[in-house]
């Protein structure tokens, strides 16, 4: 009876250690330093973006905008997460960030602290959004600054953009009218 109890204490731990994650029990911090559950983006799609100062994509901060502006009435969270994972791109502290995206591109959709999008300190958000045993959807590499990934109004992750796509037009604009 041990044994079988042991056997299934074990096989137990193990099933809880594999389970899905739900994109919902996430959470991170704000840039102003103020945490931020996932659980209150049920019902919404979301945007993750991580972003950079300095760097050639940069200037997608504007389309960015544009389309938090274009469908937020219609259930679209844009999250930008900046990282200073590719070639230093984003030197600055939180405060020097949110001031930029305020004077440079009037950014008003939702901005967190600055994070690892890869490597050893890559953060939580992160790892599920690029790990398929975590988000039951696919495997992914950050490859660069201003890469997306589309979460679906149930939580699931739908499919990602790569830097060079842009947020207006194209598959982004065609997943959020659908």
């Amino acid at each position: 009876m041990k044994k079988i109890s042991s056997l299934l204490a074990i096989i137990l731990c193990a099933f809880t250690l594999n389970a899905q994650q739900s994109f919902y029990d996430l959470k991170a911090t704000t840039i102003d330093g103020k945490e931020f559950k996932f659980s209150e983006l049920k019902g919404k799609k979301v945007l993750i973006v991580n972003t950079a100062s300095k760097c050639g994509y940069t200037p997608q901060y504007e389309d960015l905008e544009t389309l938090y502006k274009t469908y937020k009435d219609k259930n679209l969270v844009i999250i930008g997460f900046p990282a200073n994972n590719f070639m230093k791109q984003e030197p600055g502290s939180n405060t020097e960030i949110k001031e930029f995206c305020a004077k440079n591109y009037g950014v008003s959709f939702m901005m967190m602290e600055k994070i690892s999008v890869k490597g050893d300190d890559m953060h939580l958000v992160y790892q599920w959004l690029t790990q398929k045993a975590k988000n039951s959807k696919m495997d992914s590499a950050v490859k660069w600054n201003f890469q997306k990934y589309m979460i679906n109004e149930k939580g699931e992750l739908v499919d990602v953009a790569y830097s060079s796509d842009k947020p207006m037009g194209g598959k982004i604009e065609e997943w959020i009218k659908k």
